[in-house]
């Protein structure tokens, strides 16, 4: 099974990730979205899985940062379009196992997708 895991190597949440993921054996490619960047398909994968509101992370600082025009009336193609140009607004780690998708990172979901 293909393990991927995307997001920035300066995000604490996807430090922890890849350290629970290392400690517990679990060999993974890390993609990172500033330096490889992200492709349309995938995230349109990603968005029929899980949804674009769960990969939306209007918490973060790139978020924060938008105008307000760019955060008004956000819907899918709207959401997908900024994803697209600013992937660190996309909630992280975001990890494949499979052709499945966990958004975010918590030790008993990676524990049990991995098994």
């Amino acid at each position: 099974m293909t393990i991927i895991i995307y997001g920035i190597t300066t995000c604490d949440t996807v430090k922890k990730a890849r350290v629970w993921l290392e400690g517990h054996d679990v060999s993974y490619r890390f993609h990172d979205f500033r330096a490889e960047g992200l492709d349309a398909k995938r995230l349109d994968g990603w968005v029929g899985k899980v949804g674009w509101e769960k990969l939306l992370n209007k918490a973060s600082t790139t978020f924060r940062e938008l105008a307000e025009k760019d955060k008004q009336g956000l819907d899918e193609k709207k959401a997908k379009a900024l994803m697209l140009a600013k992937p660190t607004v996309i909630k992280r780690p975001v990890l494949e196992v499979g052709d499945r998708i966990l958004v975010g990172f918590k030790a008993d979901v990676y524990q049990a997708a991995v098994k």
